[in-house]
């Protein structure tokens, strides 16, 4: 098409080029491109879902096959096209509870309240926003007349006009706080029904404590020993307080750490013992298991027509079975003896943890749920003999393995996350800013590379449509891979639960996406208007008459003017995005693939078709970070906000089908995630604001206006405090407050076992899988190992059918 020439353009060229402004004509092309592609898109997978989800339960209704709790199966749905309509608009809160669970409940809850809150602020911002700014373009400056979006922008806006952003700022931060206020009231309430529902209570880790960070020698002075009394606690003797034990790393040890803030005196306690390479030789006797079941499954593809010669492998060194390290040997006597040395072992090692090296933590367990959530409040702030007193998470939510991290190395592991974070927001910063420049706006690639320019206006709409994809595209792709990295990191700086990690992921998701794309994507037209300063000063030896001479707010707000349509062409396209997530077309490729290309054994068969888990915390990031979007380009480009609440209304309803048939909540919190959420709608309000005060200080009548502004900050610092009061301890613990838990709901069979065994690592009481192999494979696996792998797992599973 065109070939790349030397450009004769001196600096000064080149930065007058990067200063320039969208070009309007390219800009309004790469709109309508973007609404085409996302609407006709999202238009052809939601009738492509309406066709096949009847015909295709299995991957647009798993959950109507795999549950079998008959609370949690999901309401009936008609094979009608629009038959899954009916069931998605009628399902009720009440219902969505018991049938989803509280985390997913609070989630639609959330996109319910984007969605209303968009909504609102569209009603008032269109409407205030959008014939101020076509009165006051028309009165001053217009942009191109024939660029009908470019005129909604407040480019000529100024003076008296300025009023209107004042007013307008304040009743957005006033619908937001009462939304956030409303929907904090219902989330407390499902919080409040889940600490109380017998399915909560019924489990050993609602009413135990987990300590960590044990020290192995406590101190005996009388000040650090006796922790501050919280109020409702009763005063304890100095005695009763300091009879610990030598040792603090002991069962006794434990309950004496936790027994100054308890009510009652009926606690046991159990201090973890090293495992050493149990979970990892649990790891590898699951590896041996898909190794045979793959083999078996290869080998017996054919039943009736066996291959002549038998599957072979290498055996491994160190097997410990009767096979030569290194030699041929045949694959499926080998896995079956290495699977029965590996059963054994395990078994071994699970009957002596008992007097084994101890670790710093431990658990504590109340007789009840009420008692372990009271005196887990008394001891939030408490850290006796410097250890952590916290509730349980459930055994298969912890992270053990960050259990046992020294207090000084996890400390250090924190610090070096958050090294790796910035330096990882560092490094996207440089091709970030090269899309803000050059992807965004082709017009600027075309300014410093003449060849280019002239292939633009040969083919204006071609590379209208490309610009108005290309750069959005390029982002989203990117940002698939971030939530993989954020939560390895997560896991290295000693996360203690998964769902901690996940609400730490999504809080370094939202950081990264507001610097990246908000600050740094949307600042840098700015920026090079400052470079450009300083290099006219380097001449004229006056660098502070140049820099005052940008008129640095006055650009600034230029610059939101200017970048604010490819945040509108963004948003259209998260329509595509939510009706691509319910068509389900990428999974239905990759099953379709998977079946035919590759011999999956029935435990991948299985887990191909199981009800995946739903990633809360990219979508939790997603939503918000839409929500910080409209918040801040509100102001310079009103269309956002329809735009976004067009997408919620959407969204909202998609997503309950897919909470509803779809996916599941791999660890339920209970709705723990919504103090991350209000926390980060505050802090998009808040960043709304900031943009809105330089933007009436850019262009004011009056210092007034600018004063009027300051109570926008009061308004949003009052509500948090008024929050922090109010919902976040009862997000956390449970509190009566005048109510009586029925008798069914804490009626629970207890016994004399030890902690250790009703709460402790998966480790030590998890059953071993077996063999799960076809029927057609069963005879040649009984021939192999003559008897069953382990008398205490019952026989080898049928495959599911």
């Amino acid at each position: 098409m065109f070939t790349l020439q030397p450009r004769d353009n001196d600096p000064e060229d080149f930065l007058q080029y990067i200063q320039s402004p969208f070009n309007t004509q390219l800009t309004t092309k790469a709109f309508w491109s973007s609404f085409g592609y996302s609407i006709s898109g999202a238009v052809l997978c939601a009738v492509l879902f309406c066709l096949l989800r009847p015909r295709n339960k299995t991957i647009y209704a798993p959950r109507l096959k795999h549950i079998s709790d008959g609370k949690r199966v999901p309401p009936a749905v008609s094979n009608g096209v629009f038959g899954w309509v009916q069931p998605v608009v009628k399902t009720r809160d009440q219902t969505l509870v018991e049938k989803i669970g509280q985390d997913a409940t609070v989630f639609l809850h959330f996109t319910t309240m984007c969605r209303n809150i968009t909504i609102f602020l569209s009603i008032i911002g269109c409407g205030v926003y959008i014939p101020l700014n076509i009165v006051e373009n028309s009165k001053n400056r217009s942009p191109d007349g024939s660029n009908t979006f470019m005129k909604f922008a407040p480019y000529s806006v100024g003076g008296r006009a300025c009023w209107a952003y004042v007013a307008t700022s304040h009743a957005f931060d006033i619908v937001i706080c009462y939304f956030l206020w409303k929907s904090s009231r219902i989330v407390a309430r499902i919080r409040c029904e889940y600490f109380e529902s017998s399915e909560y209570q019924n489990k050993a880790f609602s009413r135990t404590l987990m300590v960590c960070n044990i020290s192995l020698y406590p101190p005996f002075d009388k000040e650090c020993v006796a922790p501050r009394r919280p109020r409702g606690v009763p005063i304890l003797s100095f005695s009763q307080v300091t009879d610990i034990p030598d040792r603090c790393r002991t069962d006794a040890g434990i309950v004496e750490l936790v027994r100054p803030f308890a009510t009652s005196r009926d606690l046991s306690g159990t201090i973890a013992h090293s495992l050493k390479e149990l979970p990892e030789l649990i790891e590898t006797y699951e590896g041996a298991v898909r190794a045979l079941e793959a083999v078996l499954s290869k080998y017996s593809r054919h039943p009736k027509t066996l291959p002549a010669k038998r599957p072979t492998c290498k055996a491994r060194a160190g097997d410990d079975t009767s096979f030569a390290p290194g030699s041929n040997v045949d694959a499926i006597e080998y896995l079956v003896a290495r699977i029965r040395r590996l059963s054994a072992k395990i078994h071994e090692m699970r009957n002596a943890t008992v007097g084994k090296e101890v670790l710093p933590y431990g658990f504590a367990t109340c007789p009840n749920m009420e008692q372990a959530h009271e005196l887990a409040y008394a001891a939030r702030k408490q850290h006796p003999h410097g250890s952590k007193i916290q509730l349980a998470p459930g055994p298969n939510d912890v992270i053990w393995k960050n259990l046992s991290l020294p207090k000084e190395t996890r400390r250090w592991r924190v610090f070096m996350g958050h090294v790796a974070v910035s330096a990882l927001v560092a490094v996207w910063t440089v091709p970030n800013a090269l899309i803000a420049i050059f992807l965004a706006d082709l017009s600027k690639l075309g300014a410093i590379w003449p060849t280019f320019q002239a292939e633009l206006e040969r083919h204006p709409r071609t590379w209208g449509a490309i610009q108005g994809i290309l750069a959005p595209l390029v982002t989203t792709l990117f940002y698939l891979l971030l939530p993989t990295i954020f939560r390895r990191l997560s896991i290295y700086a000693g996360d203690l639960s998964k769902t901690e990690r996940e609400r730490g992921v999504a809080r370094k998701l939202y950081v990264f996406f507001i610097f990246n794309n908000l600050i740094v994507f949307s600042f840098f037209s700015a920026g090079w208007k400052y470079a450009a300063a300083v290099i006219r000063a380097q001449s004229n030896q006056n660098l502070w008459a140049a820099i005052k001479d940008t008129q640095p707010f006055e650009n600034l707000m230029g610059a939101f003017c200017d970048v604010s349509p490819f945040w509108l062409n963004y948003l259209l396209q998260r329509n595509l995005g939510a009706a691509l997530d319910v068509s389900q077309l990428v999974k239905l490729g990759r099953d379709w693939l998977s079946r035919w290309l590759l011999n999956l054994t029935p435990r991948e068969l299985l887990e191909l078709t199981a009800p995946p888990p739903f990633d809360y915390a990219s979508h939790y990031n997603n939503f918000l970070f839409y929500v910080t979007i409209a918040l801040v380009f509100a102001p310079f480009q009103p269309l956002v906000l329809p735009v976004t609440a067009f997408y919620f209304t959407t969204d909202s309803y998609l997503k309950k089908y897919l909470l509803m048939y779809v996916f599941v909540t791999k660890h339920e919190s209970g709705g723990g995630f919504w103090g991350f959420i209000v926390n980060r709608v505050l802090a998009a309000t808040l960043l709304s604001n900031v943009v809105a005060t330089m933007f009436v200080v850019a262009r004011r009548e009056s210092y007034v206006q600018i004063i009027l502004m300051a109570p926008l900050f009061a308004i949003l610092g009052g509500f948090k405090y008024f929050c922090i009061k109010t919902f976040d301890d009862d997000q956390c613990f449970y509190s009566k407050r005048g109510k009586k838990v029925s008798d069914d709901a804490v009626m629970e069979k207890r016994n004399d076992e030890s902690v250790d065994v009703r709460f402790g690592h998966p480790a030590l009481y998890s059953k071993l899988i077996v063999p799960m192999v076809s029927t057609r494979a069963q005879g040649i696996l009984r021939d192999a190992q003559g008897s069953r792998l382990d008398t205490g797992l019952g026989g080898i599973p049928q495959r599911r059918k």
